[in-house]
């Protein structure tokens, strides 16, 4: 079994070695992690891969386990659990997703509709409960792949707390501006209506 030692590393990096390690056909694999948001995307990524996943406490953090089986997370160790983000597999989903299909909240004067996506996504990033995935469509993509730091920076503190953030592939290549992307990663129609069904519930802003 392969072993990735991510202690010290925040996410995503955990996730991307392990994800690395699954795409090139490893199918028993554990990491060592310090810290929550950790192994709760890990134990996301397994469900997406159909690996099972079990999560160990080990000195100065826990150990995340996959194998080969059918998506399943083995019981979690009781502070994992009592994260809002825990993995689980009740039929309603879990936690929230935020569907940005517009670079502006609301109709009406232009300006103030951006200021308002804006303060949206700061005010996001200050919440104590961030959301699972965050999905970039249509003009919603010129919000990550821009020049406002103010809204990279709230966009890049939500991937920093787990958050996961998928953008539209098709939508960066019709308005041009793939190559620039800041944040998050480019993504498809299949993957972001996935996040929106298995997420408990959906904000579209």
């Amino acid at each position: 079994m392969k072993i990735i030692d991510a202690f010290g590393m925040q996410c995503p990096k955990p996730l991307v070695l392990a994800k690395k390690e699954i795409d090139a056909g490893c199918r028993e694999l554990s990491v060592q992690v310090d810290n929550q948001t950790a192994v709760n995307n890990l134990t996301r990524l397994g469900g997406k891969t159909g690996l099972s996943v079990s999560v160990d406490e080990i000195g100065g953090g826990w150990l995340v386990s996959f194998a080969e089986g059918d998506g399943a997370v083995s019981a979690l160790p009781a502070a994992i659990a009592a994260s809002p983000h825990a993995a689980c597999s009740s039929e309603r989903g879990c936690g929230f997703s935020v569907f940005i299909g517009k670079d502006h909240v609301g109709e009406g004067d232009g300006e103030l509709g951006y200021n308002l996506m804006k303060m949206a996504l700061y005010t996001l990033s200050e919440s104590e409960e961030a959301p699972v995935s965050l999905l970039f469509m249509n003009s919603g993509v010129k919000l990550v792949a821009g020049g406002e730091q103010q809204v990279i920076e709230s966009v890049r503190t939500l991937r920093d707390k787990g958050t996961e953030v998928l953008v539209c592939g098709t939508c960066l290549d019709f308005y041009g501006v793939k190559d620039v992307l800041a944040v998050g990663e480019v993504s498809n129609m299949y993957d972001i209506l996935g996040r929106m069904q298995e997420a408990a519930k959906v904000i579209a802003l």
